[in-house]
């Protein structure tokens, strides 16, 4: 019998287990922010789907699931004529009773806070339950455009929270990305998960072991820009084709931070016309993947770029998902959603956005966004309570807008994502350019060192408005060298 671990990490170690070798196509496929729940990047280990239980006896296995998110039939949402209000005050009731329940522990409860609506809305409804101030711990970037320290505080304030701001540099995210790396046990597209690890050791410092984290709305709320972008393209049956490009033009304009990473900059990566055409529209967040893969697959060692014309990433994701009980029939928006939650809520948002960076610290994060009456709810929700206009999350602004600041409520999204390397001169990009310069790019399996290093010749001259884009793929290969490094991989 295979032995069962809660980390790749385990399962290396063990003493008869075979050495440990990438697995390629899980690689590639998160190249493409197309890996699926049950795929690693180790070959001969396989995770447990989301929603799924595993029985084990007389040698065998099954998995067998016992939840999924299943969104109505775009008509049947069509004919859903309840009220506003008494859609608010449904939702404000399910999550709210989900916080409550989160609050029960023998040891004392905290929150990590940022300056969105999320972590705010449940910091607010779970100050709402205690009689005394509630922790709430902030990271504090040194970079204006990301950092929410005085939203958070303000948010603290309001609610008589006792605010703990947490000063992360690019300094400390170049010192500790390696750890996280190896903690996360993937690839790392931004110094966030990092951020989220330093945050949590700072947590653990204080001697708080539980905190509520706002992870999960994105995802069931449709709050990504990728999401409104879904919404004006696919979904806004005769919108003028001017107001289209103008509210995709704002949408743009509001999320910079997101260039390259939520955002399509950029050409794309060949294969996406399979998507097109299974589906009949390309979600966005797709789309973005694609723009990084489309960077990336160019410096891919020959060998590799053979395999990867042999196989489609977006393909193998398709057949993976029941398009016809899941997807068909439903509203575009909808069905990016739950593409998304197969792959990146599971692989990125909950592993090294969020569990194990706190548990590498052995701090538990509370997620109410994912109870299941909370995300029930919401799937059953017609779009227009997702999305109102431009606004995302309507839903949860209008319901916990009397425990939230009016800064949070009128702010449009602001991912969680740390400056990238894109200066140059900050210590992150010289962490980034001693990796790449380094025999630890030799040694990695999947991208040539000569073409890595021309293209880092090459963003060098570029404007640094423009380098952004360019984070994710520096990341992405920097994240191959150090798991190569660390987990002492061989080729598959």
């Amino acid at each position: 019998m295979a032995p069962f671990c809660s980390h790749p990490q385990s399962r290396l170690c063990l003493p008869w287990a075979r050495p440990p070798r990438w697995d390629e196509d899980g690689f590639l496929a998160d190249c493409h922010y197309t890996r699926q729940a049950n795929q690693t990047v180790f070959a001969g280990i396989r995770a447990v789907p989301p929603g799924c239980l595993l029985f084990a006896k007389d040698g065998s296995l099954d998995i067998r699931p016992y939840w999924d998110t299943v969104y109505p039939a775009k008509e049947t949402l069509a004919d859903d004529r309840r009220s506003d209000a008494d859609v608010i005050a449904g939702f404000r009731a399910v999550l709210d009773e989900a916080v409550a329940e989160r609050l029960v522990a023998d040891v004392e409860v905290a929150c990590y806070l940022s300056g969105g609506i999320d972590s705010c809305a449940v910091l607010g409804l779970a100050q709402c339950h205690l009689s005394r101030p509630i922790r709430a711990f902030t990271i504090a970037f040194g970079e204006e455009m990301y950092n929410e320290e005085s939203a958070a505080r303000d948010m603290a304030k309001l609610v008589g929270a006792h605010f703990i701001p947490v000063p992360v540099s690019q300094q400390q995210i170049a010192d500790s990305f390696a750890d996280a790396v190896w903690y996360s046990e993937c690839p790392m597209i931004n110094g966030n998960g990092t951020a989220k690890y330093l945050l949590s050791k700072a947590v653990r410092d204080t001697g708080i072991k539980v905190v509520f984290t706002g992870e999960g709305a994105d995802e069931i709320l449709a709050g990504y820009p990728t999401a409104r972008r879904d919404l004006i393209l696919f979904n806004s049956d005769g919108l003028d084709a001017n107001d289209a490009e103008r509210l995709l033009s704002e949408l743009e304009a509001a999320n910079r931070v997101s260039r390259g990473i939520l955002t399509p900059h950029g050409d794309i990566a060949p294969g996406l016309d399979v998507v097109q055409s299974r589906l009949g529209f390309v979600p966005s967040w797709l789309h973005t993947g694609s723009n990084v893969a489309a960077k990336l697959v160019p410096l891919l060692r020959n060998p590799v770029r053979e395999r990867l014309a042999r196989v489609s990433p977006y393909g193998e994701l398709l057949d993976s998902i029941d398009i016809l009980g899941r997807l068909f029939g439903r509203d575009p928006v909808n069905q990016s959603l739950y593409l998304w939650n197969q792959t990146i809520l599971v692989n990125t948002v909950l592993t090294y956005l969020g569990d194990r960076m706190e548990m590498a610290h052995s701090v538990e994060g509370r997620v109410p966004f994912l109870d299941h009456h909370v995300a029930e709810y919401v799937a059953g929700l017609p779009i227009r309570h997702k999305i109102r206009g431009t606004r995302e999350k309507y839903v949860l602004r209008e319901a916990v807008r009397g425990v939230i600041t009016p800064e949070v409520y009128n702010r449009h999204k602001h991912p969680f994502v740390a400056p990238p390397p894109h200066s140059g001169n900050d210590a992150l990009s010289t962490f980034c350019q001693d990796v790449l310069r380094s025999p630890l790019l030799d040694d990695q399996p999947f991208f040539e060192p000569a073409r890595v290093r021309s293209m880092m010749d090459y963003i060098a001259t570029i404007d640094l408005a423009e380098r952004a884009p360019y984070g994710a793929m520096v990341m992405t290969i920097v994240s191959a060298c150090i798991l190569q490094q660390r987990f002492g991989l061989s080729a598959s």
